[in-house]
């Protein structure tokens, strides 16, 4: 398959950004945009989520919990029945609201 080429125009600051992050992912901007082009045609949609996204917490913290997950064999994140959190269930009722206000069973 040829290739061809693509010309953008893209902020300064963000494509300085962009390629720091790409080279701490072992990425060339080349590549990024060549897989994120792939995903969209092959989805039909936007090609991505926000993964590498952690927000107010900080990279830190997001490997941290990634690390402290565990998976039952269906691959669902669970809770130890000796976990300090077990008997939390402020997001359990929340859940249930949000699904009777939907008309959810």
């Amino acid at each position: 398959m040829a290739n061809t080429n693509v010309t953008m125009r893209i902020d300064e600051t963000l494509k300085a950004q962009l390629q720091e992050l790409m080279s701490s992912l072992g990425l060339d901007m080349t590549t990024f945009f060549t897989m994120a082009a792939k995903q969209a045609v092959r989805e039909q949609a936007l090609p991505f989520k926000p993964d590498m996204n952690t927000g107010i917490y900080g990279l830190q913290a997001y490997k941290l919990a990634m690390q402290n997950t565990n998976y039952n064999k269906e691959g669902k994140a669970v809770i130890s029945s000796a976990d300090e959190w077990n008997d939390e269930s402020e997001w359990d009722d929340m859940f249930e609201q949000m699904k009777k206000e939907r008309g959810v069973k």
